[in-house]
């Protein structure tokens, strides 16, 4: 005992984090000299523009003044980039400590998880991460799960029943082996079942067989598309669901199916299980629902009703916990003694278990996660992503910081205890209805923001600018995995929704530099810019993609002679950011071929869903459409899969990027066989050579890149492939561009 407390004393005035600088100090100062070269270079490529603008009248003064335009927002941009790299931070939690400390005094946490379509997002996918999240490395009587359900679907409700059960089973077989992860599909996928340990294999064979009767059942009952009348018989909660139910027009239906305060509900340990309740909140078609935000908030006001946990982690149905011990590192942010009083809510990168080896479609984003995210936290800026993030339920409310006024982390339950499971469950429906947000500051100053595609990146500002300190952990072990789109169409349509909804902040009240100005550090706002400007700096991408082919084509000079001393700056920056990119790329563990793979994907998202975003936001703003939500599928074909484990891109459809990433491919095939035919017959060579070696080369590089666009127009044979119409589009589309005059 003795050892004990003096471990106790010993362990009383450290702090449970700690933060450093990612970087040594000399490192960065070179970082320093290397940035303040570039941008030397990047001025000196605007004043070129400027002085050598052709007249009125010759050919190629607008394109030239298009591409000045696009060199000044890249030029800006990168200017922005910047503020998150000149002060990156690592965070290191002592979980330990926070054990000797605090044990008996852990605070209760409700765990939000979302789903929205059971097709889209299969019940057995979503169990999974309910499973992951009961088994948490900490008392489950402090533990309470909540799946909002936006669809409405029996189904779904259905799995979370059977959940209740095998979850008196998989819990204490995963705490009694230390198991990691705890999803079971992920687990069962992963391990072979140990010969050396014979406890180990008999009661991982026995917990497997249920589990695969569990996912049986649940897999049956979709594909018949209904539940049996002796099932629906076992609980009360299936009356819910009768003739009149829609999607999107039912009743708000609460079921509290495993109720912690309960004796009986233990395991088969007999230890408490968490609580673990479904909730599809009420939907009516003339009602607007506010997509994610809604279901967020609904989960804040109904959770408050049932446990209200001074702590929420939210998660999206396919993103399991894949460390039992995150819940505890988190918590280190909140109850440090010294400066946990002031977070409001703790990050985690977003990670995935389905990338492929040199990652095809640019989904892990090494460098965002580890480079960007981690230098825009060290201005006091850690976004909030939607996911995989740890909340302080005051500053998720509402509550402004003051040192005056801290928040404690104890649950309010002098309104929960005694009263029995109904009696809670109709208390949750009332604030589940649509109407309760009316007249209210839900999706304002409470609760998730409304009115946005992103409302989490707009609530995490929202937050910031209340005073709180958000914080950004990337641990070395991933705290969650969630699945990747293994499709382009996927990728570019998930691209294209993110960076829609952040150009309509940037366009907003919520404006960081105008919204958070003397409220959050300039670093911070020039950090939340990076992301709010995809839409915008897509213009310059898709001018440098296209107008020195077409230059190219007609044969009208818009960059410096080789010869000439303006071409060294152009070089500069060109080497400068590839070699910088690949290096930082590198360092951050991608491979070379999954970097040349993001320079791809890059192209792509700028040229198709960036530009597209930036249209549909335009055209928002005049008040011509609204907004709309798109779910991306998490389940696919096996033939897609096979092409997506063997990394071979994915078209099969005649969707618009296709068409834009198609002619922009097959224009810079052309201007570069045409230009390398003008360069070898031009009557002086070696001058035409100087001329026009800069856009040959730009084309060059754009043909490497799209090296997979030509194979599917032209080789593959797969479902995979480019269909024919958009290869005669674009060919239509290239060849009028190449008929129009250059002005």
């Amino acid at each position: 005992m003795s050892t004990e407390n003096g471990a106790r004393e010993e362990n009383s005035g450290r702090s449970l984090f700690e933060t450093k600088a990612a970087e040594g100090g000399s490192v960065a100062a070179a970082y320093k000299v290397f940035a303040f070269t570039v941008l030397v270079s990047i001025v000196l490529i605007w004043l070129y523009r400027l002085t050598y603008i052709p007249g009125v009248g010759e050919p190629g003064r607008w394109v030239w003044i298009g591409m000045f335009v696009s060199e000044l927002l890249f030029g800006f941009y990168w200017i922005i980039t910047q503020s998150a790299r000149w002060n990156v931070v690592q965070r290191i939690p002592f979980k330990d400590r926070l054990s000797l400390r605090y044990e008996d005094k852990l605070p209760d946490v409700d765990i939000f998880i979302c789903t929205a379509d059971h097709v889209v997002e299969p019940p057995i996918m979503v169990i999974d991460t309910v499973l992951s999240a009961m088994s948490y490395n900490y008392p489950p009587e402090k533990l309470s799960i909540y799946l909002s359900d936006d669809g409405g679907s029996e189904f779904t409700f259905y799995a979370l029943l059977e959940v209740s059960d095998f979850a008196k089973y998989w819990l204490p077989f995963c705490k009694k082996f230390k198991l990691e992860p705890r999803a079971p599909a992920v687990y069962f996928k992963r391990n072979i079942l140990d010969s050396h340990d014979l406890v180990l294999a008999q009661e991982e064979s026995k917990v497997k067989k249920l589990y695969e009767d569990m996912a049986s059942r649940i897999e049956t009952v979709v594909e018949e598309g209904g539940i049996p009348k002796e099932i629906k018989e076992k609980h009360k909660g299936f009356s819910e669901w009768n003739s009149l139910i829609a999607r999107n027009d039912h009743q708000s239906i609460v079921q509290i199916l495993i109720d912690r305060r309960n004796p009986n509900s233990v395991d088969i340990d007999g230890h408490q299980l968490p609580t673990l309740v479904y909730l599809s909140r009420e939907k009516r078609p003339q009602r607007p629902h506010h997509f994610k935000a809604g279901s967020m908030n609904a989960l804040i006001r109904v959770s408050s009703k049932i446990s209200n946990a001074p702590i929420i982690l939210n998660l999206d149905c396919d993103m399991y916990s894949n460390d039992s011990d995150a819940l505890r590192d988190s918590l280190c942010f909140f109850m440090d003694e010294k400066q946990g009083h002031r977070t409001s809510y703790v990050q985690y990168p977003q990670r995935y278990h389905n990338i492929t080896k040199h990652d095809i479609y640019s989904s892990v984003a090494r460098v965002v996660h580890q480079i960007e995210l981690a230098g825009i936290d060290g201005n006091g800026g850690a976004l909030y992503c939607g996911t995989g993030c740890f909340h302080r339920r005051a500053s998720l409310c509402g509550m402004k910081f003051s040192e005056d006024n801290r928040s404690e982390l104890k649950s309010v339950k002098h309104e929960i205890e005694g009263r029995p499971v109904e009696e809670l469950e109709e208390a949750s429906k009332q604030v589940a209805n649509c109407s309760y947000d009316d007249g209210t500051q839900w999706g304002k100053e409470m609760g998730l923001v409304y009115g946005c595609p992103v409302e989490d990146i707009v609530t995490g500002l929202a937050i910031q600018c209340r005073g709180w300190r958000p914080i950004y952990h990337n641990p070395s072990r991933y705290a969650f995995l969630g699945i990747a789109a293994t499709t382009l169409d996927q990728s570019l349509v998930q691209s294209k929704r993110w960076s829609e909804g952040m150009f309509q902040i940037f366009l907003s009240k919520y404006c960081p530099f105008i919204y958070g100005h003397g409220k959050i550090k300039l670093g911070a706002q020039m950090g939340y810019c990076i992301y709010l400007l995809w839409a915008p700096i897509s213009l310059g991408t898709l001018c440098y993609a296209v107008a020195p082919s077409l230059c190219l084509l007609h044969g009208i000079r818009i960059f410096p002679e080789v010869s000439s001393l303006w071409f060294l700056p152009f070089a500069y920056v060109f080497v400068a950011k590839y070699a910088y990119g690949l290096a930082e790329a590198l360092s951050c563990g991608d491979t070379l071929k999954s970097w040349w793979n993001s320079q791809r994907i890059w192209l792509f998202r700028r040229t198709t869903a960036y530009f597209l975003a930036f249209i549909d936001t335009v055209i928002r703003q005049l008040g011509l459409s609204q907004t709309t939500f798109v779910l991306t599928p998490k389940v696919v074909d096996d033939d897609v899969m096979k092409r997506y484990e063997n990394e071979i891109l994915e078209f099969g459809s005649s969707s618009i990027m296709f068409t834009i990433i198609a002619t922009i491919a097959l224009l810079n095939l052309f201007s570069f066989l045409l230009g390398i035919r003008r360069v070898v017959l031009a009557t002086e060579s070696s001058r035409a050579f100087q001329q026009f070696i800069p856009p040959i080369i730009l084309s060059g590089l754009l043909i490497m890149i799209n090296i997979p666009v030509y194979q599917a127009l032209f080789f593959r044979t797969d479902k995979g492939r480019m269909p024919s119409s958009v290869l005669w589009k674009s060919v239509m589309i290239v060849s009028l561009a190449s008929l129009m005059p250059i002005y």
